[in-house]
């Protein structure tokens, strides 16, 4: 079959381009405009012909079926011509329901924060005990080479997300998965683009929950109020809770100083767990996979012992590079909550002597219209210096919330902000980059620019 995809340099969907082809699929795509690492990369290694533009002779003849992205809205000149000719037409969590998870056992991570981290270490953690799961991951895990592959077990993995699934379909893409295993890592207000508040979102993810099976299992944090409202809003699969608290079904202990998880208990079973990043949210991390795979028959002690050797996702507190001194990092923080995780791991790993610049890009719909705008200021509350690069057009103006001592200012040419940086950096400094956009290459061009300051 001929298949193309719209928006296919989207995580999501780059990913069902991998798998179409491993089905033994003729697969094309479109997108709106240049595609950014690592996706970028990923469309190359899979050979795929791209088109720019969405214009109407994007789409190749004798193509027998489009694969549509949510990105896309009625108006554009592609969409026009596939509903005026009746092309055969689905959109992306459609299309792997029917042709990739019928038959399989679904592992989905959902939540606000950390889709992407538990999803790699759940998939690396069966991988590395022998059971060849299939996985779709929303970024390219740091033990595959691709963020998608259709295995040989019976088990898959897949990030659910609570975002749309087409024009066509406003329900969030996890309502096509029917979870065996489903992980809620978190639950706050985002995507203000599409819900108006939490109670929306909450109502999306009970949707999902009622169809689920009674031997089926949920894995949340031990203590969350608004996990609570959704599973009082009726749950009838069993439930396993993880957290620091003695209550909870596995406990895990965090040195906060040394940047490590230092422990887990289940029951009266004590074990040593590895560091898989800063933060102690990627104890959270660690400890929701776990338990997720021990459901899919990994005893603990084999999940730890696996844990040892998985390396995270691009752009989860990559470090770019270091030059003069200065070290760059990229991270894919883009909602208060993680961006205070990342700063805050970041600057106790580093001590309190460094200096830490936090940019922050504001690429995401809820960012660029204001939602979190409020919580900026305290959620870089670690940093020494915080700026704004953006070049699209923003519906607040930043330096009104931040603290004028820390603010450095607002850039919409991430040339000029690296220039900036690299003339008001020096050596022992840290510059932590954080989006779900491409940041206009400031990474590179910060780097390049540090070391012309070095000649």
């Amino acid at each position: 079959m001929k298949i193309h995809i719209l928006g296919v340099g989207g995580t999501f969907m780059a990913g069902l381009a991998r798998l179409a082809q491993q089905l033994g699929h003729s697969v094309t795509g479109s997108e709106k405009q240049k595609i950014y690492p690592p996706m970028s990369s990923q469309i190359e290694k899979l050979n795929i012909t791209v088109n720019y533009g969405y214009m109407e002779n994007s789409i190749p003849e004798n193509t027998d079926l489009v694969i549509i992205g949510n990105s896309l809205s009625r108006g554009q000149p592609i969409i026009e011509k596939i509903l005026n000719e009746k092309m055969n037409f689905t959109s992306g969590p459609a299309w792997l329901n029917q042709e990739v998870l019928k038959d399989r056992k679904r592992i989905v991570v959902s939540g606000t924060h950390g889709k992407t981290t538990v999803a790699s270490l759940i998939a690396w953690i069966l991988e590395k005990n022998g059971l060849h799961p299939g996985f779709l991951i929303g970024g390219v895990p740091g033990n595959f080479p691709l963020s998608a592959e259709i295995g040989d077990g019976n088990l898959f993995v897949i990030e659910g997300d609570e975002y749309d699934s087409a024009f066509f379909d406003k329900r969030s893409k996890f309502a096509h998965y029917a979870p065996d295993i489903l992980v809620i890592n978190n639950l706050e207000f985002d995507h203000a683009d599409i819900f108006s508040n939490l109670a929306q979102i909450t109502d999306q993810f009970h949707c999902m929950i009622r169809a689920m099976p009674s031997n089926a299992q949920i894995i949340r944090p031990h203590r969350s109020n608004s996990i609570d409202r959704l599973i009082n809003k009726g749950c009838w699969s069993s439930v396993r809770t993880f957290g620091p608290q003695l209550s909870a079904d596995l406990k895990y202990s965090y040195n906060k100083t040394s940047n490590k998880s230092i422990g887990f208990s289940l029951g009266k079973k004590q074990f040593k767990g590895p560091q898989i990043g800063l933060g102690e949210h990627n104890a959270e991390n660690l400890a929701a996979a776990i338990l997720a795979c021990e459901f899919a028959g990994i005893p603990l002690e084999a999940s730890l012992e696996s844990a040892k050797s998985f390396c995270n996702a691009k752009r989860r507190m990559e470090q770019k590079g270091k030059v003069g001194g200065v070290s760059v990092y990229d991270d894919f923080a883009h909602h208060p909550t993680a961006i205070r995780a990342s700063v805050s791991a970041l600057k106790r790993s580093v001590g309190k002597e460094s200096r830490l610049f936090a940019i922050i890009e504001p690429s995401s719909n809820s960012m660029r219209m204001g939602l979190h705008k409020n919580k900026l200021n305290s959620a870089t509350k670690a940093a020494h210096k915080v700026g704004i690069y953006c070049n699209k057009q923003l519906q607040w103006t930043p330096k009104d919330y931040f603290d004028e001592k820390k603010f450095i200012g607002c850039w919409d040419s991430a040339s000029k902000m690296a220039k900036f940086l690299a003339a008001n950096c020096a050596a022992g400094d840290y510059v932590l980059v954080m989006s779900n956009g491409s940041s206009g290459g400031l990474h590179d061009l910060l780097l390049e620019n540090l070391e012309g300051k070095e000649k």
